[in-house]
């Protein structure tokens, strides 16, 4: 497993994985960035930073890099429903709790969307409470209100 930082304008971010894929995209509370580049950091580490680079400076909308999930089927339907959030726009865990075909798993979800490990390419700092408020983020409330009103400047 090879580790690859991002310094992000609100944070240092980890990014996780091989040659196959990305495990995780986190945020990390430490001010100094610790795993750098190095001869045989995988190169879909080396694109997901290039392609967060995209996305901070307001050029990039959607990911392509590969991602692995690990977790249930359900976790990963959830998972996958995120990726249909468009650009900009949020939905509520109830919404997407009928994207998946089962309205009733409402706390399920928002379980789930607590245990993405794949920050901002999966997007669930795009999903909020039914009221409209901003709900839980692993990477702070903060994050989340910086995230979604700088995806609203470049939309």
């Amino acid at each position: 497993m090879h580790k690859l930082d991002y310094v992000s304008p609100i944070g240092v971010i980890e990014i996780t994985g091989n040659a196959d894929g990305i495990y995780s995209i986190m945020f990390v509370e430490r001010s100094n960035p610790q795993y750098l580049r190095e001869n045989e950091t995988p190169s879909v580490l080396l694109t997901c930073h290039f392609q967060l680079d995209e996305y901070f400076s307001g050029m990039r909308q959607e990911f392509t890099i590969p991602y692995i999930l690990d977790g249930t089927l359900f976790q990963k339907s959830v998972w996958h429903a995120l990726t249909e959030v468009p650009y900009a726009q949020t939905r509520s865990y109830k919404e997407i709790a009928a994207s998946i075909g089962n309205e009733k798993a409402v706390r399920a979800v928002g379980m789930t969307n607590g245990k993405n490990k794949i920050s901002i390419v999966i997007p669930c700092h795009r999903v909020i409470g039914s009221d409209g408020k901003l709900t839980g983020y692993a990477g702070g409330l903060w994050r989340k209100k910086w995230l979604l009103q700088h995806e609203e400047k470049f939309k």
